[in-house]
């Protein structure tokens, strides 16, 4: 089988191949994206590149269910929440082309002495790489694209290699919207080929979405030869529960948080930490509406990726974890499950399960839930659940993360930033700083 294949994961039947790029393909990639920069970023306006990228919000909406269907065949997300990634992909590229000129506008500075005038100009790096995952293959390409592409940078793109399809549909849709040849240029390539590239002088910046693993070696290639990186890479995102006035309520955030999309979410909630006088109520109806949704639930992405996630929590179960499940493993269908009594001296107390498997901790005090909140590699996302608004500020700016939603899941928005630190990665991606990140500042000081 070719490295780029659609696999259904809930057949595991191999629906269509596509062929890896040649290194001459590479070149004619690199070549068309750094001539673009150069003949056609140069010369048009912010507002022109705005009206392109309006153009690809509207295609993506008229082209929805063709586009959903798309990924659910990819890597088997459901059909409603593929169609709600669209529409959020689309929400992307429409921010940006509105908020395009005010973002990108000239910021005078004010000077602390002598005459004339200071501004700093934003303007474009040049070619930009991106490397995207699986999980979500409309919006991680959007939340990447739609900013650099009005501020008048071109891209070359990698997907992943079970998202060919859905990589070939939004190329389809830069070349209807308008944009020129080399805007948007997607490639089939190999990791050697992509580690060549972005050593290429051509390449300005590179921008991964995924594992831990992917960024290092990223980072490292990037590093020597000079070149920014964005990364947002895994998260284990600690859910809170200090006190509710609804527990119901509290519970269903907390099952929403963890099972959307099947648990394949870099920031969804992962490891439940509940102060103890709340935490058998909340384990008792936590684990009954998990073990419920068991029979609605989608395939993981790959029968892979369902065995890696099997591995994890046998060696958990091993390290004398208890595990309730709603079933046995079968392909790439992973039976929802909770984990209680995860050691901190088992490796798997500091992996990030991907997929529908969630982890619950008893805490005595706010101190302990911020304590343990806090003892993983990762600083993605986090969700403190409170009663208390001065106890939730207080807790919220304790933890290590590059994000803190109070009381709420799934309250992400276009115009906020996402991103995270420790081994989560770098940069921000989203709202305002989202355009900020591979662009020249350029100063100009007129001494009159």
């Amino acid at each position: 089988m070719n490295m780029y294949a659609v696999v259904n994961p809930a057949t595991g039947t191999v629906e269509r191949e596509y062929p890896t790029a040649t290194d001459a393909e590479i070149e004619q990639a690199l070549a068309a994206a750094d001539t673009a920069f150069r003949e056609w970023s140069k010369t048009s306006t912010v507002a022109q590149r705005a009206a392109l990228i309006k153009k690809v919000a509207q295609l993506h909406i008229e082209r929805r269910e063709k586009l959903a269907e798309i990924i659910n065949r990819e890597m088997g997300k459901p059909v409603d929440q593929s169609l709600g990634e669209v529409d959020f992909s689309a929400a992307i590229y429409d921010y940006y082309a509105d908020h395009a000129e005010k973002f990108l506008a000239d910021e005078p500075i004010d000077l602390l002495d002598g005459g004339g005038s200071a501004v700093i100009k934003r303007g474009p790096v040049g070619v930009l790489l991106g490397i995207m995952p699986w999980n979500y293959p409309y919006y991680q390409v959007a939340r990447f694209a739609g900013p650099n592409m009005v501020l008048g940078n071109t891209i070359v793109l990698k997907h992943a290699p079970q998202c060919p399809e859905s990589a070939e549909a939004i190329q389809q849709i830069f070349d209807d919207a308008g944009f020129p040849k080399g805007a948007y240029v997607n490639v089939y390539a190999t990791n050697e080929q992509i580690a060549d590239a972005i050593a290429d002088p051509r390449v300005q910046g590179v921008s991964l979405t995924g594992s831990e693993r992917a960024g290092a070696a990223v980072a490292e290639i990037a590093g020597r030869n000079l070149k920014k990186v964005v990364l947002e890479l895994g998260g284990s995102d600690p859910f809170i529960v200090l006190s509710t006035d609804d527990l119901d309520a509290t519970v269903e955030a907390a099952v929403a948080g963890r099972f959307e999309n099947t648990g394949q979410a870099c920031n969804a909630a992962k490891r439940f930490i509940v102060v103890a006088d709340l935490y058998d109520d909340f384990a008792g109806r936590f684990t009954k509406k998990v073990m419920e949704i068991a029979d609605g639930l989608a395939p993981l992405s790959s029968a892979a990726a369902a065995e890696r996630l099997s591995e994890q929590v046998d060696r958990a179960v091993a390290d004398g974890a208890h595990l309730v499940s709603a079933g046995e493993r079968n392909g790439a269908f992973f039976p929802p499950a909770v984990l209680t009594g995860v050691s901190p001296a088992s490796p798997s107390y500091r992996e990030e399960l991907f997929g529908p498997v969630a982890t619950l901790y008893k805490v005595d005090s706010e101190d302990e839930a911020v304590k343990v909140a806090n003892d993983t590699p990762f600083g993605l996302g986090s969700y403190v659940f409170t009663t208390d608004a001065e106890q939730a500020k207080r807790v919220a700016d304790k933890l290590d993360a590059g994000m803190v939603f109070i009381n709420a899941v799934g309250a992400e928005g276009v115009e906020l930033p996402f991103g995270g630190v420790k081994r989560s990665g770098f940069g921000r991606e989203l709202g305002r700083f989202g355009i900020d990140e591979f662009v020249n500042k350029k100063l100009i000081r007129t001494v009159s």
